[in-house]
């Protein structure tokens, strides 16, 4: 990845990380309503719970109980880490998918904490879904009062009648990809024991600056 590109995901990964709680704190359910509906249908709720400045504790709860169950997180780390998921025993998986896991979640609640949106607008676009395919892309925008206007894209995956988050890009920047870059470059190092190093040094920095 490019400096250029780098920097311009650094500056929208904190709008990203807070405004993408529309999709993933409400409580729509089920297989029947197409993945926009679900974006759009948590919109309202998820506003006014920004609105209300929890504190950082809240914030990991709600984390915790509604933004996990929402991203497949195991098929996120594999696109992810590229590679190294290749090279990785099932046992690495689970510790590479777990830390990954802990990572985003942290970064998320911190951004949460940080920012306020209750005067975000967002615009959902109807789900692009080919005929007879489980994958699906939800195009939103975010604007707020001077500031220039995001999109975000939802790319998403229906697996046991669930659809969930698998991917994220921010003006046209993919988390997935910025994080395979990452992956890569440890692993040249360390191997797939140094990218879970890594990970787990990176969480316990978060925990430290969070306590």
């Amino acid at each position: 990845m490019t400096m250029k590109r780098s920097t311009r995901l650094k500056r929208h990964l904190r709008q990203f990380l807070a405004v993408s709680a529309l999709a993933l704190l409400g409580q729509a359910h089920g297989a029947a309503n197409p993945p926009d509906a679900e974006v759009r249908a948590a919109t309202e709720e998820v506003l006014a719970v920004i609105a209300s400045a929890p504190d950082a504790r809240t914030l990991r709860q709600l984390a915790e109980e509604k933004v996990v169950p929402r991203f497949d997180f195991r098929r996120m780390t594999q696109l992810a880490a590229g590679r190294v998921w290749n090279q990785a025993s099932p046992a690495q998986q689970d510790e590479l998918t777990r830390e990954f896991q802990h990572l985003l979640v942290r970064t998320y609640t911190k951004a949460l904490a940080a920012t306020r949106h209750a005067q975000a607008k967002v615009t959902v676009m109807p789900a692009r879904i080919r005929e007879g395919s489980n994958e699906a892309t939800v195009k939103t925008t975010v604007a707020e009062p001077g500031r220039q206007a995001i999109a975000i894209d939802y790319r998403m995956e229906q697996a046991d009648g669930a659809w969930k988050v698998v991917d994220v890009t921010v003006d046209s920047i993919s988390l997935v990809t910025n994080y395979r870059d990452w992956f890569a470059s440890q692993a040249q190092s360390g191997g797939v024991d140094g990218v879970i190093r890594a990970l787990a040094e990176k969480n316990r920095g978060s925990a430290q600056v969070a306590g």
